[in-house]
């Protein structure tokens, strides 16, 4: 069960305004600033930032709690803003050259992203020429930093996955961003032509999962940092999963109590096949939520204690997220199939949240067949499939 924390409270107090603007996110396919501004009136921007820029270093429990909340309301928006919230976390494990380059005169700075190895890059004194189409970047139109993902060679001639941080002013943004689901997000693509991005803006991913990247160890009384950059990083797909399938169940019957058949009068959202649709959704959601509230309690426990996760653990955490939104949009799809043909007019609630629940199985890290692999391997002793992120 869900715990009432200060930051909940204000995230639940904003909820019905943010509803009333989800279909205005939808109509402009991204953010409104009006939404953005409400969202960081709360503060929520700051959760996994450092304190010692002024950030909160909020537990993973609590923080998935606001998101699933905030995704009820507004799935697309929450998937942008959840994005620039936990990429402070990753932000964290840069160079405190960087640390102080984005939260040193604007604290409440933000980055979205486009991390998949598409960048095209050039090896110059003291740092690489960035180019590229950087698609996928959620929430883009708000932020004043972007993170993007780009293969170099190291010292050993070895393919080496590595992220650069680029500011606002160094690339443009093309509106491409035409989508059936999550449409509020605002993911376009950024264009960058030959940036200089130098050396202390730019961190190896594998260091950034095995506790050697230039920002680990900053911060060594913090709760949250002793820890890999991945799970806090795709922590909100699964919230966001989650609080869809929990507002479906409420969306469902309050939408389909009064509906009768068109044709003979009678009563279908108390028949008894629609009881039974919702019986099980309500479970299959129930059981997502303490799968989810375990792997979250889990991340938390591991970072108080300032003990690294094994492999096993990784493992755990990567699978068990994937197997919640699974858990979830069969949840959705159960009940927008017994909602009747009105549920499909734009109108209505539940066709949004059909659509946006589809699209949280649809990112590289919550794909359960990938990572069903993942842990079928791991299971077996097997080692890790190089070709599965």
């Amino acid at each position: 069960m869900t715990n009432t924390t200060p930051m909940l409270e204000r995230i639940q107090a904003i909820l019905p305004e943010l509803a009333a603007r989800a279909a205005q996110s939808e109509h402009e396919r991204q953010v409104p600033a009006e939404t953005i501004a409400l969202l960081k009136s709360t503060g929520l921007h700051r959760a996994f930032q450092p304190k010692a820029y002024g950030g909160l270093e909020m537990s993973l429990p609590e923080f998935g709690d606001c998101v699933a909340a905030l995704a009820g309301a507004d799935a697309g928006a929450t998937w942008a803003f959840s994005l620039l919230c936990t990429h402070n976390h990753q932000l964290a494990m840069f160079s405190k050259q960087l640390q102080d380059e984005l939260w040193g005169e604007n604290p409440d700075a933000t980055a979205s992203s486009s991390i998949a190895p598409f960048g095209r890059t050039e090896e110059v004194e003291g740092g690489v020429l960035f180019s590229g189409e950087m698609g996928w970047s959620s929430g883009c139109d708000h932020a004043e930093w972007a993170i993007v993902g780009f293969n170099r060679m190291n010292p050993a001639g070895e393919k080496t996955y590595c992220f650069a941080v680029v500011p606002r002013q160094d690339y443009t943004i093309r509106d491409d961003w035409y989508a059936i689901g999550m449409r509020g997000s605002g993911s376009k693509t950024l264009l960058l032509d030959k940036v200089f991005v130098p050396e202390h803006r730019i961190q190896a991913a594998k260091d950034m999962m095995e506790g050697r990247s230039a920002g680990f160890g900053l911060y060594p009384d913090s709760k949250i940092f002793y820890t890999p950059y991945r799970p806090y990083f795709a922590s909100g797909f699964s919230s966001i999963s989650l609080g869809i399938a929990e507002r479906m169940l409420e969306a469902f019957k309050e939408k389909t109590r009064n509906r009768v058949r068109a044709y003979t009068g009678a009563s279908v959202g108390t028949a008894t096949p629609a009881l039974m649709r919702l019986a099980e959704s309500t479970h299959q959601v129930a059981a997502a939520r303490a799968l989810l509230e375990k792997t979250w309690e889990d991340h938390r426990a591991h970072g108080e204690a300032k003990r690294y996760p094994s492999v096993e653990t990784l493992t755990a955490w990567r699978t068990n997220q994937a197997y919640v939104v699974k858990m979830c949009v069969e949840s959705v799809k159960r009940l927008f199939e017994a909602a009747g043909a009105g549920a499909w007019f734009e109108t209505n609630e539940m066709q949004r949240l059909f659509r946006d629940s589809h699209m949280t199985a649809a990112h590289a890290y919550t794909d359960y067949d990938v990572c069903s692999q993942i842990l079928g391997r791991q299971l077996m002793g097997m080692e890790p499939d190089p070709t599965m992120i």
